[in-house]
């Protein structure tokens, strides 16, 4: 079994730990709706690069409905 041969020191430790802390998460604003999202993910509502991706519920029940 491996033994250390000295005891690492609080600043060593430390050190070693400083580039562990998590970081923010990168928001952007959508262009056509103003939302903020996360980078590279659409919108709550549905909406990516200003373009609707998805629709939402309200919208489909009304196509469906309509025809």
């Amino acid at each position: 079994m491996a033994v250390h041969k000295s005891k690492k020191s609080r600043s060593c430790r430390g050190m070693r730990r400083s580039h562990d802390s998590l970081g923010k998460p990168t928001l952007s604003v959508d262009v056509g709706t103003g939302e903020t999202h996360l980078r590279h993910h659409v919108s709550p509502k549905g909406y990516y690069k200003g373009k609707e991706i998805i629709k939402q519920k309200a919208e489909v029940e009304q196509e469906s409905d309509e025809g």
